[in-house]
Order: structure tokens, then sequence, then C-alpha cells
């Protein structure tokens, strides 16, 4: 199936601030063919988002920043969490670019070539974010401290973390956030392979 199989019978803004949350009502296709009943569904429309984990090959270390989400506010014990370097394409940028300046912006990092990871739809039961995840060669020798935009309201600090301590943190719950999951899973499996090509 695909996008002829959807019919939009209204689509209504209900709030527009920095995000947008719609207020869809709609038919698609089943799986026995005929069209289905009418949803209306709420959809939290995002600017697509880019994360990237700053890695160096020669000492075996991640970079990952630490900051305040509110969205674990009300969940987690501690709702300060450990994160790959993210910023959302908010403007005419690739998602290569955004990697790199937010690396300079979050972690005081340059970048060195990117390895695409995957591209992934992070919560599409309600959300239409789109993810571009990569991993990025960096130094970590002079990497730490607190960094961010004070306009934003930004307030982030730094790790620096061998990735066998990194993967301990995902394995006792200390990263709980999926990009930071995703990214650190794939590099343990390529760990061998990205070494070889960045050493």
């Amino acid at each position: 199936m695909n996008k002829d199989d959807i019919d939009i019978i209204e689509r209504e803004n209900c709030f527009r601030g920095f995000y947008r949350l719609d207020r869809i009502k709609l038919r698609h296709r089943q799986f026995a063919g005929n069209m289905g009943p009418q949803l209306t569904r709420e959809l939290f429309v995002r600017h697509d988002a880019v994360c990237v984990l700053p890695y160096d090959p020669q000492r075996d270390e991640v970079v990952l920043i630490e900051q305040f989400r509110v969205g674990a506010m009300d969940k987690a014990a501690n709702p300060w969490l450990l994160e790959l370097v993210a910023g959302l394409i908010d403007k005419d940028e690739q998602p290569e670019e955004v990697a790199r300046r937010e690396a300079v912006e979050e972690a005081d990092l340059i970048l060195g070539p990117l390895w695409p990871i995957t591209q992934y739809f992070p919560s599409p039961g309600g959300s239409d974010e789109f993810v571009h995840l990569f991993l990025g060669r960096c130094d970590s020798s002079g990497a730490g401290g607190v960094h961010g935009l004070p306009e934003e309201g930004e307030d982030i600090r730094v790790h620096v973390m061998p990735l066998a301590g990194a993967l301990a943190a995902l394995g006792d719950g200390r990263i709980n956030n999926a990009a930071s999951i995703i990214a650190l899973q794939w590099l343990a499996l390529n760990r061998d392979e990205v070494r070889g090509m960045w050493s």
C-alpha cells in the first residue's frame, strides 16, 4: 500500500508554536482491501532531527552530553539524560551540516568524517518526526566542560567515556533514550570495522 490508500477527510491545525499539533480525520485501506472506518488522530508535527555519536577510534571513547529533558521529568528519577549531540533541521541545511553545527554548539567538538548509521521514525503513532543518525569521528582528548547556546536556555555538560563504560551505562539503564541506545548498540556491533576504517 502507499499514500494513495489514505483518504484525508479533514485536517485541522489545533496549535502552532515552535511545534505544531494537527487533528486529522482520515480513512485508510485495510489489509482485506476495503477502506476502513473514519479515524480521528492528533499528529505532533516536528522538524526532522539529527543525532550524532562522536567517537574517537584511537582512544575507543565516545562523547555524550547531559542535559535536562522536560519529557523525562514525570517519569524518571533523574530527568538530566545522557544523550547524543542532536539538533533539529529547522532551516535550509543538510543533515550532515546540522550534525557538525550541533557538535560545536553542544560539545565544542569539530567532527571529522560522518558515518551514516540509519534513519528512523521514533514515534510514528503520533508524531511525524524523522531522525537522521550518524557516527562522527572526533578527537576526544580535550573534550569536556559545559556548553550550549545561552539564548536557547541550553546548559549542556559533556562526558567522555570509554565505549565499554557507555555500553555498561546502557546495560544498567543510565542511558535510556532511543537515539543513544540505537547508536551505541550499532557501534558495539560495528566497532572493529569503524576502527579499521578510521584508524
